[in-house]
């Protein structure tokens, strides 16, 4: 299977055939998923469903190379860890794969990114290297192709005048935010947005005091004067994301799935509705590992729709994901 033939899946079934094509070649082909596989006496052979698909415990990422067969990493992105904490290492053998997935959900979800002009208001991520989340919103600045569009750094000031302008014209505009910076924004300035789509993208880690993402909405809302806060789902270690439009309800686009497994019993899975851990199908993995079981808690809405609740306690503290519980 070609895996750009990911993003033609339209039906349930087709996501089912392409996940069982991506378990047999990454059980072929990935060593350290076929060694996992192995000690789960987990193989292809008769496997007709997702159900029996094991999930590769995340944190394999900060101890080990996970990437199939012959490919070489084109592209290594990292995720954010305080001094002396292992950082995760996400080996990307096609990274135009990366830009189809996220430039596809992207559209799905708010159309394309030359309808906006795309604000960025993420310092933590600025500060390092190698951050997925960085690549993703420069490469949608740069296809917006809007003379506004741009990073901000520090300087809210300016990020603040530049916001009212373009709403006051009535240009559309997307603010993408890591949750402190946005918060640092409203406290220092007031607003009331009519044409600007305010996302968040969590990350609260060291700059405040940890807060559920109920309250973090309801500052933000009133501080922009927006109905609703939009929210991103993503991780160093997947290649697509999940989009809320508000009310923290996620979806995400069809070759990423969320399935939600027991904390008691990592290889069963929960009813719709209970409270579980996250563990992802993303499709867009093919070459990394597309079955990776999260430290994120939450819950499967049904419908597509998904709920992020938390992290395990003994998880890292995480710069992706934004709220302990």
């Amino acid at each position: 299977m070609n895996p750009y033939d990911i993003f033609k899946i339209d039906s349930q079934k087709a996501f089912t055939g392409a996940a069982l094509q991506a378990f047999a070649f990454q059980y072929a082909h990935n060593p350290v998923y076929r060694e996992f596989c192995d000690l789960l006496k987990v193989s292809p052979q008769g496997m007709k469903n997702i159900e029996g698909i094991p999930f590769l415990p995340i944190q394999f990422f900060k101890e080990k190379e996970i990437l199939t067969g012959k490919q070489r990493a084109n592209t290594v992105f990292t995720s954010s860890g305080t001094t002396g904490m292992t950082t995760s290492k996400h080996l990307v053998a096609d990274v135009n794969l990366y830009e189809a997935s996220f430039t596809h959900a992207f559209e799905m979800f708010y159309g394309p990114a030359t309808d906006y002009c795309i604000l960025a208001l993420l310092p933590a991520y600025l500060e390092r290297t190698g951050s997925s989340l960085i690549y993703m919103v420069d490469n949608l600045i740069n296809t917006s192709k809007h003379p506004d569009s741009g990073f901000y750094l520090d300087d809210l000031e300016a990020l603040s005048q530049k916001l009212k302008k373009l709403d006051s014209k009535g240009q559309k505009t997307l603010l993408i935010g890591v949750s402190f910076a946005l918060l640092d924004l409203v406290e220092t300035y007031g607003f009331n947005l009519k044409n600007t789509i305010v996302m968040e993208t969590g990350g609260m880690k060291g700059r405040r005091r940890e807060i559920i993402r109920e309250e973090l909405h309801e500052i933000l809302c009133k501080g922009f004067g927006v109905s609703q806060i939009h929210s991103e789902y993503g991780m160093t270690e997947l290649l697509s994301q999940g989009y809320s439009k508000g009310k923290g309800i996620f979806r995400s686009p069809p070759w990423m799935k969320i399935r939600i497994r027991d904390t008691e019993d990592a290889l069963s899975h929960v009813p719709r509705g209970k409270t579980g851990g996250i563990n992802v199908i993303d499709l867009a993995n093919w070459y990394s590992c597309p079955f990776i079981a999260t430290q994120d808690l939450g819950k499967d809405l049904g419908n597509g729709s998904f709920e992020i609740l938390g992290r395990f306690d003994t998880a890292d503290v995480r710069g992706c994901n934004l709220m302990v519980l």
